[in-house]
């Protein structure tokens, strides 16, 4: 059980907390309109947009949710030299999000996931992008750019969704600056990446991320989980495991398994989800949280924006209230 008191305590300390988010940046546009008709053209419903609204995506969305928190927020990563990364620098600018470790490619696109809704219901997604490998010379410049900021920070996150940011070769090298002035390393990782982030603090895979790196379709036992959390941190010479497990919570592993269910909340939409638990998990380990405690409460700042549409962030207070309206289940966890 984790009083609301000691929840209080623990998030009025998020106002202290610097943290630097290296990863893949996007930005996600979502394009609302109306259905009325039919297109003569083809058999695809026609949609008479009448709203366009940008926010944050991939790890900008870490960045964001760390901002709406109360944290501060330094970023990390590369865009292109087009117009929507201008946008995307601006967007940064309206979320208080530091940008000056941003760094401009003109070999690749800024990521954008373009969404296009009607009556609440996606219709249709288009990706730009390009996922090879950034080069050495931008490797170098984003390292230069971190290393010289390292000071100002209380910790990292290294938000991986395989676009070509964290490559063996950065990450390796931004885990061991991160070691040699003793601050933490939190990691999202892709099971494809996982050998990456030997060394780091800790990881945050999801169920299907590790069932894929140990090559298995699903755990049979909660034994099994535990078994292969404890091999997954061993491998990688990890402090610690974090496991989210969608409808079944989340599994934390140190020396021991400890799971905590979710809390029932109906479901809207899951995007974001994970910016936000590993988001909140970091800052509350920063604010002096134990394992378990970060994992409480990056379990409700979750079972928050999933009761949102799109990709969203909570706030301190809205951990509060959550807590308040779900007391009763909380104090049995």
């Amino acid at each position: 059980m984790v009083s609301i008191q000691r929840i209080e305590e623990i998030i009025k300390k998020f106002n202290d907390i610097r943290i630097a988010v290296i990863g893949d940046m996007m930005l996600d546009e979502y394009l609302i309109g109306k259905v009325n008709r039919i297109s003569p053209e083809a058999p695809v419903p026609i949609v008479n947009i009448e709203k366009e609204r940008f926010v944050l995506g991939g790890a900008s969305n870490v960045a964001n949710n760390l901002t709406s928190l109360g944290g501060k927020a330094y970023v990390y990563g590369v865009i292109g030299n087009d117009a929507n990364g201008e946008k995307f620098v601006k967007e940064l600018e309206v979320k208080n999000v530091n940008s000056d470790g941003i760094v401009k490619d003109d070999t690749r696109p800024t990521i954008i996931k373009s969404r296009v809704l009607s009556q609440g219901q996606q219709l249709l997604r288009l990706d730009w992008e390009k996922d090879t490998d950034i080069s050495e010379d931008i490797q170098n410049k984003i390292l230069e750019n971190f290393e010289k900021n390292i000071e100002n920070i209380d910790a990292v996150l290294l938000s991986d969704y395989n676009k070509g940011l964290l490559t063996n070769n950065l990450s390796k090298k931004v885990i061991e600056i991160v070691k040699k002035h003793n601050k933490r390393v939190m990691v999202d990782p892709k099971p494809q990446n996982f050998k990456n982030y030997v060394g780091a603090t800790s990881m945050t895979p999801n169920r299907k991320e590790i069932l894929d790196y140990f090559g298995m379709k699903k755990f049979t036992s909660e034994e099994q989980i535990a078994e292969k959390m404890a091999q997954l941190k061993e491998e990688l010479k990890l402090d610690s495991v974090v496991l989210t497990r969608s409808e079944e919570g989340v599994s934390l592993f140190k020396t021991k398994h400890k799971r905590i269910p979710t809390v029932a909340r109906e479901v809207y939409d899951v995007t974001g989800a994970g910016d936000t638990f590993i988001s909140t998990f970091l800052l509350s380990i920063c604010a002096g949280a134990d394992l378990y405690e970060a994992g409480v409460i990056a379990n409700m700042a979750s079972g928050i924006v999933v009761a949102k549409i799109g990709t969203a962030a909570a706030t301190q207070d809205e951990i509060l209230e959550f807590y308040k309206d779900n007391d009763s289940i909380l104090k049995s966890i």
